[in-house]
């Protein structure tokens, strides 16, 4: 029988509007990872939901940070500098149980956790679906704001992402290769990997690499 792990949702006010907080609470919690989502989708993407669903139950609290703007109900997402500014806002209720945080997002939620692990205090980073490059635009590198976190980062990459292939990404990332998963992690029903294996390979690299933190 699978544990189902209770959801706990808190708003935040930030200077942007009120941000909200899904909390998955691990019972003997030892670190929190607090993830932003992307800005094409919400805290109900498939990676975010398979992460909250299975790491609590290793000692992990996950925290989905869901940004003001949806919360708003706003379809398109602000600039960079308005998510940073919330995501800076909502940190104090992220290290409020006085655990280390471990700051990530998918897409453009990586990229924010990127931008501001460092200053805030963040134990790691880890960055899914990394946006490496808008499709077809390799020349418009994004590496120096991933490799500009300064702190272990954990880069988990679809094979087909068209935002950035693993193996485009440079030395010394190393990310973790989804099979035949794109940007959101979708893999064709002919792949050989299913969805739900698509899905443990992320869990399962992401549970280990945290073992380290």
């Amino acid at each position: 029988m699978t544990t189902k792990i209770a959801e706990t949702v808190q708003d935040v006010p930030t200077p942007t509007g009120d941000a909200r907080v899904h909390w998955y609470l691990a019972p003997d919690a030892r670190l929190v990872l607090a993830l932003g989502h992307g800005a094409g989708g919400g805290v109900e993407a498939r990676d975010l939901r398979a992460l909250a669903a299975a790491l609590p139950l290793d000692g992990v609290t996950v925290a989905l940070v869901e940004q003001p703007w949806r919360v708003a109900g706003k379809r398109v997402a602000p600039a960079p500098k308005a998510l940073d500014e919330a995501w800076r806002a909502l940190w104090p209720a992220l290290t409020a149980p006085g655990l280390p945080v471990v700051a990530g997002g998918r897409s453009a939620g990586a990229r924010v956790a990127c931008r501001t692990a460092a200053e805030l205090g963040a134990a790691a980073v880890l960055a899914l679906s990394f946006p490496l490059h808008p499709p077809g635009r390799p020349e418009k590198s994004r590496a120096d704001e991933l490799t500009g976190a300064g702190l272990p980062t954990l880069v988990v990459q679809g094979a087909r992402d068209p935002f950035g292939r693993p193996e485009e990404f440079p030395p010394g990332t190393e990310p973790v290769a989804v099979p035949a998963g794109d940007h959101g992690f979708a893999v064709p029903k002919k792949a050989d990997i299913t969805q739900m294996e698509a899905l443990a390979v992320i869990t399962d690299a992401v549970g280990m690499w945290l073992k380290a933190i």
